[in-house]
């Protein structure tokens, strides 16, 4: 489903809900537990954080600062091997 048919559908959705007191403050309350659990994930970054680590990551490799995973080693062994 595109962005504006979710639009479309959400606004549909809360001509609905709009009538009702009940349902509003239910609505509400979750679209506050969502915010928050969105602002709590730490793997979320902006662009320029996320472009910011990228040149982080090509830097240190041009400095020779990378593992590899050697061939027939899992992605465990190659962490505990490196201490990572």
């Amino acid at each position: 489903m595109t962005a504006t048919a979710l639009t479309v559908e959400f606004f549909k959705t809360m001509a609905v809900i709009a009538k009702d007191e009940n349902l509003l403050a239910k609505l509400l309350a979750y679209a506050k537990q969502l915010i928050k659990e969105k602002q709590d994930d730490p793997t979320l970054m902006t662009k320029e954080e996320f472009l910011a680590k990228l040149e982080q990551g090509e830097e240190e490799y041009r400095q020779g600062k990378t593992v590899r995973l050697r061939e027939g080693e899992t992605l465990s062994e190659m962490l505990r091997r490196t201490g990572l």
